[in-house]
């Protein structure tokens, strides 16, 4: 299956030749990154890497518009070419891209949504997080799981996962509201709302090296209040 990789980025110049290089390990996989005006170089980067192959493609942005809209323009523009499937994957290397065959195959058998989760079976698969952090994470999955009512999942706000085409085909894109990590909790709802098959994968997140979190107070904020919207039917 051909894959786009989806790679969001605001001043990730310490992190892109990284990602690069070990996404593009996998010959079926291509990427965009989809910047938002970063000051830094990562574009001058990026296009360093477009001079040297084919696969790697810019999408330029004027300013910083956020994660969600970052990915529905992505999406798009993967659906205008022939991709089978999408993936969300950090730019900051908080998701190993050695993980991408292991997703393929779960979508091979069938799953239309593969979400890598930090708490597959009880544990806990992160590096790098305080006790505060990882508190705040596993009360918001919680949070939103039970107010949802899909608690057989554990971790739907997880940034890495991928979609097949048919998945976003059917969501409408230009109708999806939030554009922080809400945008993760209404991509699955919807996803699973629409009878289709959603499953997990364990994977190992790592807290980012270099540069800094995109995560604030508005942000949560958001996905808190998006949570009851998607419940209400209100999203």
């Amino acid at each position: 299956m051909k894959a786009l990789v989806v790679l969001p980025t605001y001043n990730e110049a310490d992190n892109i030749d990284k990602v690069l290089e070990r996404t593009l390990q996998h010959p079926f996989v291509d990427v965009l990154v989809v910047d938002d005006n970063s000051q830094d170089g990562t574009q001058e980067r990026v296009l360093r890497w477009m001079e040297k192959t084919s696969r790697v493609n810019l999408l330029k942005r004027h300013t910083k518009l956020g994660l969600g809209t970052a990915y529905v323009e992505g999406f798009k523009w993967g659906l205008e070419r022939d991709y089978e499937l999408f993936f969300e994957m950090d730019a900051d290397l908080s998701h190993d891209p050695l993980d991408i065959p292991r997703f393929v195959e779960k979508a091979e058998e069938g799953c239309h949504l593969v979400i890598g989760s930090r708490y597959t079976k009880g544990t806990i698969s992160v590096v790098g997080w305080d006790f505060k952090r990882l508190l705040i994470s596993k009360f918001a999955n919680f949070y939103a799981t039970t107010i949802l009512g899909v608690s057989q999942f554990t971790d739907i706000t997880s940034g890495y996962r991928c979609y097949k085409r048919e998945v976003l085909e059917k969501i409408d894109l230009k109708g999806i509201k939030s554009n922080g990590y809400a945008f993760q909790i209404e991509m699955f709802y919807k996803t699973y709302k629409l009878g289709f098959r959603v499953c997990e994968i364990p994977i190992i997140f790592y807290e980012r090296n270099s540069g800094s979190s995109k995560m604030n107070k508005k942000i949560a904020l958001e996905a808190a209040i998006m949570v009851w919207r998607l419940r209400l039917g209100k999203a």
